[in-house]
Protein backbone atom coordinates (compact mmCIF):
# COMPACT_ATOMS: atom_id res chain seq x y z
CA UNK A 1 0.00 0.00 0.00
CA UNK A 2 2.88 2.32 0.97
CA UNK A 3 4.78 1.83 -2.60
CA UNK A 4 1.26 2.69 -3.95
CA UNK A 5 0.80 5.81 -2.12
CA UNK A 6 4.49 6.66 -3.30
CA UNK A 7 3.84 5.86 -6.55
CA UNK A 8 0.10 7.53 -6.89
CA UNK A 9 2.34 10.87 -4.99
CA UNK A 10 5.11 10.85 -8.22
CA UNK A 11 2.36 10.79 -10.91
CA UNK A 12 0.37 13.89 -9.57
CA UNK A 13 3.52 15.52 -9.19
CA UNK A 14 4.65 14.75 -12.86
CA UNK A 15 1.29 15.77 -13.81
CA UNK A 16 1.55 18.93 -11.85
CA UNK A 17 4.58 20.08 -13.34
CA UNK A 18 3.57 19.19 -16.69
CA UNK A 19 0.19 21.43 -16.52
CA UNK A 20 2.19 24.40 -14.98
CA UNK A 21 5.13 23.96 -17.44
CA UNK A 22 1.99 24.15 -20.47
CA UNK A 23 0.41 27.19 -18.30
CA UNK A 24 4.30 28.19 -18.49
CA UNK A 25 4.35 27.98 -21.79
CA UNK A 26 0.75 29.54 -22.53
CA UNK A 27 1.81 32.92 -20.67
CA UNK A 28 5.21 32.63 -22.50
CA UNK A 29 3.39 32.47 -26.09
CA UNK A 30 0.88 35.09 -25.26
CA UNK A 31 3.52 37.38 -23.74
CA UNK A 32 5.65 36.64 -27.01
CA UNK A 33 2.77 37.47 -29.30
CA UNK A 34 2.05 41.04 -27.77
CA UNK A 35 5.94 41.63 -27.90
CA UNK A 36 5.56 40.59 -31.46
CA UNK A 37 2.72 42.94 -31.99
CA UNK A 38 4.70 45.91 -30.50
CA UNK A 39 7.42 45.38 -33.32
CA UNK A 40 5.06 45.25 -36.17
CA UNK A 41 5.93 48.11 -38.35
CA UNK A 42 3.67 50.70 -39.39
CA UNK A 43 3.35 50.84 -43.20
CA UNK A 44 1.23 54.12 -44.41
CA UNK A 45 -2.07 56.04 -43.29
CA UNK A 46 -5.26 54.64 -44.10
CA UNK A 47 -8.86 56.70 -42.82
CA UNK A 48 -11.08 53.62 -40.73
CA UNK A 49 -14.49 52.51 -42.67
CA UNK A 50 -16.85 52.64 -39.84
CA UNK A 51 -20.27 51.05 -40.22
CA UNK A 52 -23.68 51.34 -38.25
CA UNK A 53 -25.28 47.91 -37.29
CA UNK A 54 -25.99 45.38 -38.76
CA UNK A 55 -23.36 46.00 -41.48
CA UNK A 56 -19.31 45.27 -40.29
CA UNK A 57 -16.35 47.30 -42.27
CA UNK A 58 -14.87 45.16 -44.95
CA UNK A 59 -12.31 42.64 -43.40
CA UNK A 60 -8.73 43.63 -43.31
CA UNK A 61 -7.16 40.51 -45.13
CA UNK A 62 -3.49 40.59 -45.40
CA UNK A 63 -2.77 44.40 -45.30
CA UNK A 64 0.32 45.46 -43.91
CA UNK A 65 -0.34 47.13 -40.35
CA UNK A 66 -1.13 50.58 -40.84
CA UNK A 67 -1.83 54.09 -38.99
CA UNK A 68 -5.36 54.07 -38.87
CA UNK A 69 -7.38 57.15 -38.56
CA UNK A 70 -10.60 56.92 -36.80
CA UNK A 71 -12.79 59.58 -36.05
CA UNK A 72 -15.94 59.43 -34.09
CA UNK A 73 -18.68 61.23 -32.84
CA UNK A 74 -21.22 61.46 -29.59
CA UNK A 75 -24.48 62.36 -30.56
CA UNK A 76 -27.26 62.94 -27.98
CA UNK A 77 -30.22 62.30 -29.99
CA UNK A 78 -34.27 61.01 -29.86
CA UNK A 79 -34.96 57.44 -30.98
CA UNK A 80 -37.76 55.32 -31.22
CA UNK A 81 -37.49 52.42 -28.73
CA UNK A 82 -40.44 50.31 -29.81
CA UNK A 83 -43.39 51.42 -31.87
CA UNK A 84 -44.83 54.85 -29.86
CA UNK A 85 -42.05 55.12 -27.05
CA UNK A 86 -39.09 57.41 -27.54
CA UNK A 87 -36.02 57.36 -25.76
CA UNK A 88 -33.06 59.73 -25.48
CA UNK A 89 -30.28 58.06 -26.44
CA UNK A 90 -26.41 58.78 -26.16
CA UNK A 91 -24.65 57.58 -28.54
CA UNK A 92 -21.25 56.58 -30.39
CA UNK A 93 -21.67 57.86 -34.31
CA UNK A 94 -25.54 58.15 -34.26
CA UNK A 95 -26.51 54.19 -34.25
CA UNK A 96 -26.81 51.98 -30.55
CA UNK A 97 -24.36 50.20 -30.91
CA UNK A 98 -21.90 52.69 -31.97
CA UNK A 99 -20.29 52.47 -34.71
CA UNK A 100 -18.24 49.02 -35.88
CA UNK A 101 -14.42 49.51 -36.18
CA UNK A 102 -12.47 47.00 -37.69
CA UNK A 103 -8.68 46.72 -37.29
CA UNK A 104 -5.47 44.22 -36.87
CA UNK A 105 -3.08 43.42 -34.96
CA UNK A 106 -0.08 46.28 -34.96
CA UNK A 107 -2.39 48.78 -36.14
CA UNK A 108 -1.18 52.06 -34.52
CA UNK A 109 -4.83 53.34 -33.86
CA UNK A 110 -5.00 57.12 -34.03
CA UNK A 111 -8.57 57.81 -32.39
CA UNK A 112 -10.37 61.16 -32.14
CA UNK A 113 -13.57 61.77 -30.14
CA UNK A 114 -15.76 64.70 -30.78
CA UNK A 115 -18.90 65.22 -28.54
CA UNK A 116 -21.41 67.46 -30.70
CA UNK A 117 -21.67 70.74 -29.33
CA UNK A 118 -25.64 70.28 -29.24
CA UNK A 119 -25.00 67.46 -26.43
CA UNK A 120 -25.62 68.47 -23.09
CA UNK A 121 -23.32 66.44 -21.35
CA UNK A 122 -19.21 65.41 -21.20
CA UNK A 123 -18.58 61.78 -22.47
CA UNK A 124 -15.32 59.92 -22.92
CA UNK A 125 -14.40 55.87 -24.60
CA UNK A 126 -13.06 53.28 -23.03
CA UNK A 127 -11.88 50.63 -25.36
CA UNK A 128 -11.66 46.87 -24.07
CA UNK A 129 -9.41 46.64 -27.04
CA UNK A 130 -6.62 49.20 -25.61
CA UNK A 131 -3.44 48.67 -23.33
CA UNK A 132 -3.56 51.66 -21.18
CA UNK A 133 -5.19 53.57 -18.18
CA UNK A 134 -8.79 53.28 -18.59
CA UNK A 135 -8.87 51.44 -21.93
CA UNK A 136 -8.70 55.37 -23.04
CA UNK A 137 -10.80 57.04 -20.90
CA UNK A 138 -8.15 59.01 -19.14
CA UNK A 139 -7.09 60.59 -22.39
CA UNK A 140 -10.80 61.04 -24.50
CA UNK A 141 -12.52 62.86 -21.22
CA UNK A 142 -14.53 65.48 -23.75
CA UNK A 143 -16.94 68.09 -23.69
CA UNK A 144 -19.36 69.37 -25.70
CA UNK A 145 -18.20 71.30 -28.05
CA UNK A 146 -14.80 69.81 -28.14
CA UNK A 147 -12.38 66.69 -28.82
CA UNK A 148 -9.39 64.74 -27.99
CA UNK A 149 -7.53 62.30 -29.75
CA UNK A 150 -5.09 59.48 -28.37
CA UNK A 151 -3.57 56.84 -30.23
CA UNK A 152 -2.52 53.26 -29.26
CA UNK A 153 -1.40 50.02 -30.51
CA UNK A 154 -3.49 46.93 -31.10
CA UNK A 155 -1.88 43.96 -29.31
CA UNK A 156 -4.04 41.11 -28.91
CA UNK A 157 -6.16 40.30 -31.96
CA UNK A 158 -10.25 39.45 -30.72
CA UNK A 159 -13.72 41.12 -30.81
CA UNK A 160 -13.64 44.13 -27.95
CA UNK A 161 -16.35 46.02 -26.72
CA UNK A 162 -16.02 49.58 -26.02
CA UNK A 163 -18.47 52.14 -24.00
CA UNK A 164 -18.76 55.68 -22.18
CA UNK A 165 -17.04 55.24 -19.04
CA UNK A 166 -17.74 59.17 -17.98
CA UNK A 167 -19.48 58.81 -14.21
CA UNK A 168 -22.21 57.85 -13.64
CA UNK A 169 -20.62 54.58 -15.90
CA UNK A 170 -23.52 52.67 -15.97
CA UNK A 171 -26.47 55.39 -16.76
CA UNK A 172 -24.20 56.40 -19.74
CA UNK A 173 -24.08 52.61 -21.04
CA UNK A 174 -27.49 51.75 -20.04
CA UNK A 175 -28.27 55.33 -22.44
CA UNK A 176 -26.65 53.11 -25.41
CA UNK A 177 -23.06 54.33 -25.30
CA UNK A 178 -21.09 51.10 -26.49
CA UNK A 179 -20.00 49.40 -29.63
CA UNK A 180 -17.31 46.62 -30.87
CA UNK A 181 -14.37 46.90 -32.36
CA UNK A 182 -12.66 44.20 -33.47
CA UNK A 183 -8.71 43.41 -33.91
CA UNK A 184 -7.83 40.61 -36.82
CA UNK A 185 -5.12 38.56 -36.49
CA UNK A 186 -1.72 39.02 -39.21
CA UNK A 187 -3.40 37.62 -42.25
CA UNK A 188 -7.02 38.60 -41.38
CA UNK A 189 -9.83 35.76 -40.27
CA UNK A 190 -11.01 32.68 -42.11
CA UNK A 191 -13.26 34.21 -45.66
CA UNK A 192 -17.50 33.94 -45.17
CA UNK A 193 -19.88 34.84 -47.64
CA UNK A 194 -21.85 37.14 -44.83
CA UNK A 195 -20.96 39.12 -41.58
CA UNK A 196 -23.55 41.16 -39.73
CA UNK A 197 -22.66 43.27 -36.38
CA UNK A 198 -25.04 42.59 -33.56
CA UNK A 199 -25.23 43.71 -29.87
CA UNK A 200 -27.67 43.42 -27.06
CA UNK A 201 -28.32 45.83 -24.61
CA UNK A 202 -30.95 46.23 -21.46
CA UNK A 203 -32.53 49.49 -21.27
CA UNK A 204 -34.71 50.80 -18.03
CA UNK A 205 -37.71 53.58 -18.49
CA UNK A 206 -40.10 55.38 -15.93
CA UNK A 207 -42.86 53.79 -17.83
CA UNK A 208 -43.43 49.81 -18.38
CA UNK A 209 -42.51 48.39 -21.46
CA UNK A 210 -45.04 49.78 -23.98
CA UNK A 211 -45.69 52.96 -22.45
CA UNK A 212 -45.60 55.39 -25.33
CA UNK A 213 -44.37 58.90 -25.50
CA UNK A 214 -40.76 59.93 -24.69
CA UNK A 215 -39.83 57.82 -21.96
CA UNK A 216 -36.98 58.71 -19.41
CA UNK A 217 -34.10 56.86 -17.79
CA UNK A 218 -34.90 55.28 -14.40
CA UNK A 219 -32.01 54.97 -12.40
CA UNK A 220 -33.66 52.80 -9.54
CA UNK A 221 -34.87 50.15 -11.80
CA UNK A 222 -31.24 50.13 -13.56
CA UNK A 223 -29.86 49.43 -9.78
CA UNK A 224 -32.15 47.15 -9.54
CA UNK A 225 -31.83 45.25 -12.86
CA UNK A 226 -35.16 45.73 -13.31
CA UNK A 227 -34.95 46.03 -17.25
CA UNK A 228 -38.14 47.04 -19.33
CA UNK A 229 -36.70 46.42 -22.82
CA UNK A 230 -33.71 43.96 -23.72
CA UNK A 231 -33.04 44.38 -26.88
CA UNK A 232 -30.60 43.70 -30.19
CA UNK A 233 -28.91 46.84 -31.99
CA UNK A 234 -30.92 49.54 -29.65
CA UNK A 235 -34.50 49.02 -30.43
CA UNK A 236 -37.52 45.79 -30.56
CA UNK A 237 -37.78 45.00 -34.21
CA UNK A 238 -34.20 46.08 -35.41
CA UNK A 239 -34.07 43.11 -36.97
CA UNK A 240 -36.94 41.80 -37.69
CA UNK A 241 -39.78 42.46 -40.62
CA UNK A 242 -37.39 44.68 -43.38
CA UNK A 243 -34.54 45.20 -40.75
CA UNK A 244 -34.36 41.50 -41.00
CA UNK A 245 -30.44 40.10 -41.74
CA UNK A 246 -30.60 37.95 -44.97
CA UNK A 247 -28.51 34.86 -46.38
CA UNK A 248 -28.85 32.40 -49.20
CA UNK A 249 -28.75 28.68 -48.60
CA UNK A 250 -25.14 27.17 -48.90
CA UNK A 251 -23.55 30.54 -47.67
CA UNK A 252 -21.33 31.17 -44.63
CA UNK A 253 -22.71 33.63 -42.08
CA UNK A 254 -20.31 34.98 -39.40
CA UNK A 255 -22.30 37.02 -36.50
CA UNK A 256 -20.02 39.63 -34.31
CA UNK A 257 -22.27 39.66 -31.03
CA UNK A 258 -21.67 41.88 -28.51
CA UNK A 259 -23.56 42.58 -25.19
CA UNK A 260 -23.56 45.94 -23.72
CA UNK A 261 -25.37 45.51 -20.98
CA UNK A 262 -25.03 47.60 -18.61
CA UNK A 263 -26.39 44.50 -16.87
CA UNK A 264 -27.67 41.72 -18.49
CA UNK A 265 -25.92 38.45 -19.65
CA UNK A 266 -27.04 37.19 -22.89
CA UNK A 267 -28.01 33.70 -23.81
CA UNK A 268 -27.41 34.09 -27.78
CA UNK A 269 -28.84 31.61 -29.65
CA UNK A 270 -30.26 31.18 -33.40
CA UNK A 271 -33.37 28.85 -33.36
CA UNK A 272 -32.73 26.19 -35.90
CA UNK A 273 -29.31 26.28 -36.32
CA UNK A 274 -26.04 25.65 -34.99
CA UNK A 275 -23.13 27.58 -34.59
CA UNK A 276 -20.26 25.80 -36.39
CA UNK A 277 -17.50 27.90 -34.54
CA UNK A 278 -17.52 30.35 -31.85
CA UNK A 279 -14.71 32.40 -31.12
CA UNK A 280 -15.27 32.23 -27.04
CA UNK A 281 -15.24 35.85 -25.05
CA UNK A 282 -14.65 36.89 -28.35
CA UNK A 283 -10.93 35.49 -28.15
CA UNK A 284 -8.54 33.35 -30.05
CA UNK A 285 -10.19 29.49 -28.36
CA UNK A 286 -12.97 28.41 -30.78
CA UNK A 287 -15.55 25.89 -29.62
CA UNK A 288 -17.19 23.97 -32.44
CA UNK A 289 -21.01 22.92 -32.74
CA UNK A 290 -22.52 24.92 -30.17
CA UNK A 291 -26.39 25.44 -29.80
CA UNK A 292 -26.30 28.46 -27.57
CA UNK A 293 -23.13 30.84 -26.43
CA UNK A 294 -22.89 32.89 -23.06
CA UNK A 295 -21.93 36.63 -23.36
CA UNK A 296 -21.69 38.50 -20.54
CA UNK A 297 -22.39 42.23 -19.86
CA UNK A 298 -18.90 43.74 -21.68
CA UNK A 299 -18.18 41.07 -23.73
CA UNK A 300 -18.63 39.26 -27.00
CA UNK A 301 -18.38 36.50 -28.92
CA UNK A 302 -18.02 35.70 -32.80
CA UNK A 303 -20.18 32.78 -34.56
CA UNK A 304 -19.93 31.22 -37.90
CA UNK A 305 -22.37 28.68 -39.39
CA UNK A 306 -23.54 27.60 -42.66
CA UNK A 307 -27.09 27.99 -43.69
CA UNK A 308 -27.97 24.56 -45.56
CA UNK A 309 -31.83 25.15 -45.59
CA UNK A 310 -34.09 28.23 -47.19
CA UNK A 311 -36.96 29.69 -43.93
CA UNK A 312 -36.73 32.41 -41.44
CA UNK A 313 -34.35 31.44 -38.56
CA UNK A 314 -34.90 33.95 -35.18
CA UNK A 315 -32.39 35.31 -33.55
CA UNK A 316 -33.23 35.29 -29.44
CA UNK A 317 -31.38 35.95 -26.03
CA UNK A 318 -33.01 32.18 -24.75
CA UNK A 319 -33.30 34.05 -21.52
CA UNK A 320 -36.84 33.58 -23.70
CA UNK A 321 -38.87 36.24 -21.96
CA UNK A 322 -36.59 38.89 -22.91
CA UNK A 323 -37.22 37.73 -26.71
CA UNK A 324 -40.86 37.51 -26.49
CA UNK A 325 -41.88 39.79 -24.01
CA UNK A 326 -39.11 42.36 -24.40
CA UNK A 327 -37.12 42.60 -27.36
CA UNK A 328 -34.60 40.57 -28.06
CA UNK A 329 -35.35 39.11 -31.12
CA UNK A 330 -34.37 39.29 -34.39
CA UNK A 331 -34.43 37.21 -38.00
CA UNK A 332 -32.23 35.86 -40.54
CA UNK A 333 -34.02 35.21 -43.75
CA UNK A 334 -32.58 32.70 -46.14
CA UNK A 335 -33.84 31.97 -49.25
CA UNK A 336 -32.77 29.14 -51.80
CA UNK A 337 -33.96 25.59 -52.39
CA UNK A 338 -34.89 23.27 -49.98
CA UNK A 339 -33.04 20.17 -48.91
CA UNK A 340 -35.36 17.67 -47.70
CA UNK A 341 -32.49 15.74 -46.94
CA UNK A 342 -31.91 17.80 -44.06
CA UNK A 343 -35.27 19.15 -43.17
CA UNK A 344 -38.33 17.50 -44.55
CA UNK A 345 -40.89 20.04 -43.89
CA UNK A 346 -43.21 17.53 -42.48
CA UNK A 347 -46.73 18.90 -42.19
CA UNK A 348 -48.32 18.69 -38.45
CA UNK A 349 -51.26 17.06 -38.18
CA UNK A 350 -52.93 18.57 -35.81
CA UNK A 351 -52.77 19.60 -32.05
CA UNK A 352 -51.81 17.09 -28.91
CA UNK A 353 -53.26 18.32 -25.72
CA UNK A 354 -53.27 16.01 -23.08
CA UNK A 355 -55.33 18.26 -20.79
CA UNK A 356 -58.53 17.88 -23.45
CA UNK A 357 -59.89 20.43 -25.56
CA UNK A 358 -59.91 23.46 -23.46
CA UNK A 359 -57.81 26.63 -25.08
CA UNK A 360 -54.82 28.36 -22.94
CA UNK A 361 -55.57 31.82 -22.16
CA UNK A 362 -53.19 34.70 -21.19
CA UNK A 363 -53.17 35.00 -17.17
CA UNK A 364 -55.45 37.51 -15.81
CA UNK A 365 -54.34 39.78 -12.99
CA UNK A 366 -57.47 40.04 -11.08
CA UNK A 367 -57.36 43.52 -11.31
CA UNK A 368 -60.73 45.28 -12.95
CA UNK A 369 -60.19 47.16 -16.24
CA UNK A 370 -61.33 50.88 -16.42
CA UNK A 371 -64.07 51.03 -19.47
CA UNK A 372 -63.89 54.66 -21.00
CA UNK A 373 -67.43 56.38 -21.27
CA UNK A 374 -66.41 58.86 -23.55
CA UNK A 375 -65.98 57.33 -27.24
CA UNK A 376 -62.57 57.63 -28.90
CA UNK A 377 -61.98 59.12 -32.60
CA UNK A 378 -60.85 56.47 -35.08
CA UNK A 379 -57.00 58.01 -34.53
CA UNK A 380 -57.23 57.44 -31.06
CA UNK A 381 -58.25 53.79 -31.24
CA UNK A 382 -55.42 53.05 -33.58
CA UNK A 383 -52.74 54.91 -31.35
CA UNK A 384 -54.59 52.34 -28.47
CA UNK A 385 -54.63 49.78 -30.49
CA UNK A 386 -50.71 50.01 -31.56
CA UNK A 387 -49.96 50.00 -27.71
CA UNK A 388 -51.87 47.13 -27.08
CA UNK A 389 -50.35 44.98 -30.23
CA UNK A 390 -46.95 45.69 -28.91
CA UNK A 391 -47.83 44.26 -25.47
CA UNK A 392 -49.76 41.79 -26.89
CA UNK A 393 -49.50 40.38 -30.02
CA UNK A 394 -46.27 41.43 -31.73
CA UNK A 395 -44.04 38.46 -30.72
CA UNK A 396 -45.62 36.01 -32.69
CA UNK A 397 -47.42 38.39 -35.41
CA UNK A 398 -44.27 40.87 -35.99
CA UNK A 399 -44.23 44.83 -35.41
CA UNK A 400 -45.05 44.96 -39.32
CA UNK A 401 -48.07 42.06 -38.77
CA UNK A 402 -45.56 39.78 -41.33
CA UNK A 403 -46.11 36.69 -38.77
CA UNK A 404 -43.58 34.04 -38.67
CA UNK A 405 -43.15 31.66 -41.37
CA UNK A 406 -44.69 28.18 -40.43
CA UNK A 407 -45.27 29.11 -37.18
CA UNK A 408 -47.34 32.19 -37.11
CA UNK A 409 -49.93 33.99 -39.73
CA UNK A 410 -49.25 37.29 -41.46
CA UNK A 411 -51.97 39.66 -40.49
CA UNK A 412 -50.79 41.77 -42.89
CA UNK A 413 -52.88 41.71 -46.02
CA UNK A 414 -54.81 38.36 -44.44
CA UNK A 415 -57.42 37.50 -47.20
CA UNK A 416 -58.37 35.19 -43.73
CA UNK A 417 -58.91 38.28 -41.14
CA UNK A 418 -60.65 40.45 -43.71
CA UNK A 419 -63.23 37.80 -44.92
CA UNK A 420 -64.89 37.72 -41.27
CA UNK A 421 -64.85 40.52 -38.69
CA UNK A 422 -66.61 38.74 -36.09
CA UNK A 423 -64.96 35.32 -36.53
CA UNK A 424 -61.63 37.72 -35.66
CA UNK A 425 -63.35 38.97 -32.85
CA UNK A 426 -64.16 35.66 -31.57
CA UNK A 427 -60.43 34.25 -31.98
CA UNK A 428 -59.19 37.27 -29.68
CA UNK A 429 -61.60 36.70 -27.19
CA UNK A 430 -61.64 32.35 -27.09
CA UNK A 431 -58.56 31.62 -28.99
CA UNK A 432 -58.21 29.15 -31.68
CA UNK A 433 -57.13 25.59 -31.93
CA UNK A 434 -56.88 23.93 -35.45
CA UNK A 435 -55.47 24.78 -39.10
CA UNK A 436 -56.30 27.50 -41.22
CA UNK A 437 -55.24 28.75 -44.72
CA UNK A 438 -54.06 32.59 -44.98
CA UNK A 439 -52.94 33.88 -47.78
CA UNK A 440 -52.85 30.37 -49.46
CA UNK A 441 -50.64 29.07 -47.11
CA UNK A 442 -51.68 26.65 -44.09
CA UNK A 443 -51.00 26.95 -40.48
CA UNK A 444 -51.74 24.21 -37.30
CA UNK A 445 -50.90 26.64 -34.43
CA UNK A 446 -52.53 28.02 -31.30
CA UNK A 447 -53.86 31.62 -30.66
CA UNK A 448 -54.14 31.67 -26.82
CA UNK A 449 -57.07 33.27 -25.26
CA UNK A 450 -56.47 37.25 -24.11
CA UNK A 451 -57.60 38.57 -21.32
CA UNK A 452 -58.43 41.92 -22.96
CA UNK A 453 -61.50 44.45 -22.46
CA UNK A 454 -64.40 45.18 -24.75
CA UNK A 455 -62.74 48.34 -25.52
CA UNK A 456 -58.96 46.53 -26.02
CA UNK A 457 -60.51 43.85 -28.50
CA UNK A 458 -62.01 46.64 -30.62
CA UNK A 459 -58.92 49.22 -30.54
CA UNK A 460 -56.68 46.31 -31.49
CA UNK A 461 -58.59 44.54 -34.14
CA UNK A 462 -59.29 48.44 -35.13
CA UNK A 463 -55.08 49.19 -35.13
CA UNK A 464 -54.90 45.28 -37.09
CA UNK A 465 -57.89 46.35 -39.73
CA UNK A 466 -56.20 49.81 -40.38
CA UNK A 467 -52.57 48.82 -40.80
CA UNK A 468 -50.21 47.32 -43.54
CA UNK A 469 -52.84 46.94 -46.42
CA UNK A 470 -56.11 45.48 -44.38
CA UNK A 471 -59.45 46.73 -45.08
CA UNK A 472 -59.52 49.88 -42.68
CA UNK A 473 -62.49 48.24 -40.59
CA UNK A 474 -63.57 50.33 -37.15
CA UNK A 475 -64.23 47.63 -35.30
CA UNK A 476 -66.37 48.97 -32.31
CA UNK A 477 -67.05 48.11 -28.47
CA UNK A 478 -71.14 46.80 -29.04
CA UNK A 479 -69.52 44.54 -32.11
CA UNK A 480 -66.97 43.09 -29.57
CA UNK A 481 -70.15 42.64 -26.64
CA UNK A 482 -72.30 41.35 -29.47
CA UNK A 483 -69.98 38.50 -30.35
CA UNK A 484 -68.81 37.57 -26.73
CA UNK A 485 -72.72 37.36 -25.45
CA UNK A 486 -72.98 34.88 -28.24
CA UNK A 487 -71.06 32.23 -26.54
Amino acid sequence: MKNLKTVFKGMCLVLFASLLVTSCADNSSNAKSAIEAVDIAIKGTMKAELTAPPYVPAPVGDRPAKKLIVDMEILEEVGEMADGVQYVYWTFGGSVPGSFIRTRVGDEVEFTLSNHPDNKLPHNIDLHAVTGPGGGATSSFVAPGHEKTFSFKTLNPGLYVYHCATAPVGMHIANGMYGLILVEPEGGLPEVDKEYYIMQGDFYTKGENGDPGLQPFDMRKAVDEDADYVVFNGKVGALTGDNAITADVGETVRLYVGNGGPNLTSSFHVIGEIFDNVHIEGGSLINKDVQTTSIPAGGAAIVDFKVDVPGTFILVDHAIFRAFNKGALGMLKVKGENHVDIYSGVKQEGIYNPEGGTLQEMPDDGVAKATSTTPKTLSEKIASGKQIYTKTCFACHQANGEGIASAFPPLANSDYLNADVNRAIDIVLNGKIGEITVNGKKYNSVMTKQTLTNDEVADVLTYVYNSWGNNKTNVTSSQVAQVKNGH
